[in-house]
C-alpha cells in the first residue's frame, strides 16, 4: 500500500512540476530557482522530548513565479529527507566470540508540492509564504552485522527487519531569501508540519513518530536562468 501511495504521489509531483515548467515566460523562468538546503527538524508535541529526538537531514526544491502573476505567486515542488535515528548496538557471540552489531536506522521522507506567496522578485530582501501537501515516508531497517575490522567488504551482514509506512501531510512555510543579482540567494526559514495521521511504533528501539515537528532549514539557490546560461557554455 505504501509503495502505490509513494508511486501515485511520486507521479502526480512530477506532473505538477512539468506542468509548472510549462508555464514558462522568459520574466517568470528568470525569478525561478532550484535549492539545495540543510533541515533540522524537531518533534513538537506533550511527549516529544520524552519519547523522540531531533533529527538532521537535507532537501531540494524547485521554485517556479506563475508567468501572469510575477512577483506574488509560484508553485514549489520538493523532496525533503531527515534521519530520525541511526543507532549501533554491539555484543559479543558467547559460542563464537564473534563481535555483532545491530545497525538501526529509522528517515522520515517528504514529496510536496503547493503554492508560494512572494520571494520572487529582483529585491534583495525576499520573504515568502508557503502552504504545501505532502506524502510522508517513515522507514525503520535493521541489519544484523558480523564486522571485518581490517576489510569492511568482507562483513557478514543480514537484514533483520524492514519496515515502511506512509501518509499524508501538510506544511506552513516562512521564508526569506537573500537574492544576490538574480543569480544566487541564501535561502532561509521556518516549517510547521503535520501529518493527517501517524503509523505506530515501527520497531525495537525506534523513535516515536510524531505527526506534529518543527524544521529550520538553510540553503543555497541558483536562478533557472544562471542554470540555462551554464548549460549552453558547455
Amino acid at each position: 500500500m505504501t509503495k502505490k501511495l509513494f508511486c501515485i504521489f511520486a507521479r502526480n509531483l512530477i506532473l505538477v512540476t512539468v506542468l509548472m515548467l510549462s508555464l514558462y515566460s522568459s520574466t517568470a523562468w528568470a525569478g525561478g530557482k532550484l535549492g539545495l538546503y540543510g533541515i533540522r527538524l524537531t518533534p513538537h508535541g506533550d511527549d516529544a522530548q520524552d519519547y523522540s529526538r531531533p533529527g538532521w537531514g537535507g532537501g531540494v526544491h524547485a521554485v517556479v513565479p506563475l508567468p501572469k502573476q510575477f512577483n506574488f505567486l509560484a508553485g514549489v515542488a520538493g523532496f525533503e529527507y531527515i534521519n530520525l535515528l541511526d543507532q549501533t548496538t554491539a555484543f559479543i557471540d558467547n559460542l563464537t566470540g564473534l563481535r555483532i552489531e545491530q545497525q538501526t536506522m529509522q528517515d522520515y521522507v517528504r514529496l510536496y508540492v503547493g503554492p508560494q506567496i512572494g520571494g520572487h522578485g529582483n529585491g534583495f530582501f525576499r520573504p515568502h509564504l508557503g502552504v504545501n501537501l505532502a506524502l510522508v515516508i517513515y522507514t525503520i531497517n535493521t541489519d544484523v552485522v558480523v564486522p571485518d575490522d581490517y576489510n569492511r567488504e568482507n562483513e557478514i551482514r543480514q537484514n533483520l527487519k524492514t519496515k515502511t509506512e506512509g501518509v499524508f501531510g501538510s506544511d506552513i512555510t516562512l521564508g526569506l531569501d537573500l537574492n544576490f543579482s538574480n543569480t544566487v540567494v541564501l535561502d532561509g526559514g521556518v516549517k510547521y508540519l503535520k501529518s493527517f495521521s501517524t503509523p505506530q511504533q515501527l520497531g525495537a528501539g525506534s523513535i516515536t513518530v510524531h505527526p506534529r515537528y518543527f524544521q529550520i532549514y538553510l540553503g543555497l539557490g541558483v536562478a533557472f536562468e544562471q542554470i540555462e546560461k551554464a548549460s549552453k557554455k558547455e
